[in-house]
């Protein structure tokens, strides 16, 4: 990559591949870079570029295609990165004003604008919530030993979950659980309160009728799934990468809905980014998951005030559009976080 003609070349190849998905050749590369060079001078220069590991022949006398170290350094030198297109923006802002004030709601939706802008699978992490604090929380009885809880979290996010517990629970009993979070817990934080639970029941449980440790174990359970701070994620549109013919055969399906189905996996690799300077582009290995080999993964986090409270980005093959994906996911997370700012 010694030369200014290379690297144009390489640029041409990268784009030419991203587009139709097929080896370019020596000809197509003539026709399409706009350089007076013969055949042989270019055929010339990518036996270069496959010495530097930058491109492989997929095939004997086939063109070639790029490999992962040259859509790295496509991405970090290369690209000419294109503004997303107004109306796609605008559209994400309206869907930003009319579910701000529901951070669940939010989340899907953002998620599913990401999938639908750059037809990728798009993917969110639910806001870790650093200020999260509990006001309050309520206990109604369902059918078939289920419970509503209600809790209350910041004064204004309501959320909702149905607990299945091993027996029927009267009226007195969950007011007298929901008097008793109230009261030894409500001003304290979510990330917190779990682990005083716990810590408390096992301190008190000696001093405790049967009783009132069920109703204890009862608010426990209701901790246990409340404000989880970015213990989630909502992923969309993952089967929009069944249209890439690279990702599309049956084993490499498996292996890709079965990150999908990994909690674990997807969560390690949005930490990996939640401390990123912008955005973050793994692209094939770089991920550090052979599952992942053959995607990239773009992402950026989103900011509260100057606390980082999640990640957002897309899924995809690493034959991906990366001027065009890039700025979005980058804007993207910039318009979430002030949306979220704004709410606050």
């Amino acid at each position: 990559m010694q030369t200014d003609r290379a690297r144009h070349l390489l640029r041409v190849l990268i784009q030419r591949y991203i587009e139709d998905g097929q080896p370019v050749g020596s000809r197509t590369l003539s026709k399409d870079s706009g350089l007076d060079l013969s055949p042989a001078t270019i055929r010339n220069v990518m036996s270069d570029l496959e010495d530097l590991g930058l491109v492989a022949a997929p095939h004997t006398s086939a063109g070639r295609v790029p490999t992962p170290k040259g859509y790295r350094l496509f991405v970090d030198t290369l690209v000419r990165y294109r503004p997303p297109r107004g109306g796609d923006m605008r559209k994400l802002a309206v869907e930003l004003r009319e579910r701000v004030d529901d951070p669940d709601t939010l989340v899907g939706s953002v998620s599913r604008m990401l999938s639908d802008l750059t037809s990728l699978a798009g993917i969110v992490s639910m806001p870790r919530g650093q200020h999260a604090t509990l006001r309050q929380i309520e206990f109604l009885p369902l059918s078939d030993s289920r419970i509503l809880v209600i809790l209350v979290i910041n004064d204004r996010e309501v959320q909702n979950r149905i607990l299945h517990v091993d027996r029927e629970y009267t009226d007195s009993e969950l007011q007298q659980a929901a008097n008793f979070v109230n009261e030894h817990y409500a001003g304290a934080d979510m990330h917190e309160l779990r682990e005083r639970v716990v810590g408390d029941m096992d301190k008190l449980r000696h001093s405790m009728n049967q009783a009132m440790l069920d109703i204890v174990t009862l608010a426990q359970s209701a901790m246990e799934g409340a404000a989880a701070p970015g213990g989630e994620y909502v992923l969309s549109g993952e089967t929009k990468l069944m249209d890439f013919a690279e990702l599309s055969d049956i084993e490499t399906l498996r292996r890709l809905f079965e990150a999908f189905s990994r909690k674990r996996l997807i969560l390690e690799l949005l930490d990996r980014s939640i401390h990123a300077d912008g955005v973050q582009v793994f692209i094939g290995e770089e991920s550090g998951f052979r599952i992942l080999d053959d995607c990239s993964v773009v992402t950026a986090p989103y900011h509260v005030d100057d606390d980082t409270i999640g990640v957002l980005g897309v899924i995809g093959p690493t034959r991906m559009a990366y001027d065009r994906i890039v700025p979005i996911v980058d804007l993207t997370a910039r318009m979430l976080g002030s949306a979220l700012n704004q709410r606050g």
